[in-house]
């Protein structure tokens, strides 16, 4: 097995979710993963910490796309507003990679640990961005409230996305969400 071939990092997602797909989470181990993507179970360990890490690795990349769009939203937006802002603009990590989401997601809807550890990423989503607010000036419950929401509407309109059919980018569900919830909140 040679580690000379490029791109070793998507060659082990790539094998990690056919595998996953064939023959389920709980059945596939770290050494076929590597087996199928011509690697060896060391470097599986450079770029993952469990067979888990391969479908939640881009965690962290996301936290911060969101935490930094979030800190760049005018100062006048309104809470709900500056998060919908974030959450759009972190839409643009995942335009290229609606195929790995639909697999990804189908692999999670699979099993009740990882479906867990989704539940998990995501109150950190929340909980990050509630203390980006925090630093914004924005107090509780205000700050709390608009973070749960933003996580709610990322949420949803990832789900949308990666079971619709036509054309339309994520950002732009996210922004129909966003007012979707507007409306609910306005009462109309």
């Amino acid at each position: 097995m040679g580690r000379w071939k490029p791109d070793a990092r998507a060659r082990l997602e790539k094998a990690a979710l056919a595998l996953y797909r064939e023959h389920g989470f709980a059945q596939t181990t770290v050494a076929e993963i590597a087996e199928r993507a011509g690697l060896t179970e060391r470097t599986f360990f450079r770029y993952f910490a469990d067979k888990r890490e391969v479908l939640f690795s881009g965690a962290g990349t996301l936290q911060q796309h969101l935490i930094s769009a979030l800190g760049d939203a005018p100062s006048s937006l309104a809470p709900i507003d500056a998060v919908g802002a974030a959450v759009e603009a972190a839409a643009e990590l995942f335009e290229k990679r609606r195929d790995f989401a639909r697999k990804r997601q189908a692999v999670i809807s699979e099993n009740a640990e990882l479906q867990e550890r989704e539940r998990i990423k995501l109150a950190s989503l929340a909980s990050a961005l509630e203390d980006a607010l925090h630093r914004r000036g924005v107090a509780n419950p205000a700050a709390s409230l608009a973070a749960e929401m933003g996580v709610t509407v990322f949420r949803i309109a990832f789900e949308r996305w990666i079971n619709q059919d036509d054309n339309r980018t994520l950002a732009q569900i996210m922004r129909e969400c966003l007012n979707e919830l507007k409306l609910v909140t306005a009462g109309k």
